[in-house]
């Protein structure tokens, strides 16, 4: 009767200590979420059926992908059209969120550069708008995200920059980089992290104010 019973303990014990483990750590394709990023969360919970919210998960739920950095040309489908999935830049991060949410920002890019061509950047020297790579560059997504009346104001209060608002970076040497603000928040200095690829694949980090910020935006459906 003792062994029956001491058997029993020690299941109930198991039982009640799985979601405890299941809380500090969770392992994705790319390895262990750091512990910091999934408890401090404004949302982690409760649902939300706000977009930016939505949004934001979307772009969480990309670190669930193992991606290789790659910027490549590649001749893709439109609308709708993707790389490969296995690889990926900044700007991929948010297009595969965008399009989990309903939008596709392919074909937004393309059909405002097909209006207003000459108020994009010439960076590349195009001679007309390319379905296949616009969209794919951030100056291109920036100039978008001004045109359309997304633009907010830059500053260096964190509590300005709410979930599913996306940031745009200065790397410096003629670099840009993109991301897409997390619901998590940092323990230690209460930075919301931001979901980004910088050469790695996608993660998330507190590095909102790493680099000098040059674009920060809200774009979706209110």
């Amino acid at each position: 009767m003792k062994l029956i019973s001491s058997r029993i303990l020690l299941l109930l014990l198991i039982l009640v200590s799985i979601p405890i483990f299941i809380n500090f750590s969770t392992f994705t394709k790319t390895g262990f979420i750091n512990q910091y990023s999934l408890l401090y969360s404004s949302n982690n919970n409760k649902s939300s059926n706000n977009f930016y919210d939505i949004l934001a998960q979307k772009a969480e739920n990309r670190l669930e992908y193992s991606i290789i950095y790659n910027g490549a040309y590649y001749k893709i489908d439109y609308p709708m059209g993707d790389v490969p999935s296995n690889i990926g830049v900044c700007t991929d991060v948010l297009i595969r969120s965008y399009r989990a949410v309903g939008i596709d920002l392919q074909e937004k890019v393309h059909e405002d550069m097909k209006k207003n061509f000459l108020k994009y950047p010439k960076i590349w020297r195009l001679a007309k708008p390319d379905t296949n790579i616009d969209h794919r560059r951030v100056p291109n997504l920036m100039t978008y995200f001004n045109r359309v009346g997304s633009s907010l104001p830059i500053t260096l209060d964190k509590d300005d920059y709410r979930p599913g608002h996306v940031v745009s970076w200065d790397l410096g040497g003629g670099l840009m980089h993109i991301g897409i603000v997390s619901s998590k928040k940092s323990p230690k200095t209460d930075n919301p992290l931001i979901v980004h690829n910088i050469g790695s694949g996608p993660q998330i980090n507190d590095m909102l104010f790493n680099y000098k910020i040059i674009g920060h935006f809200k774009y979706g459906i209110e």
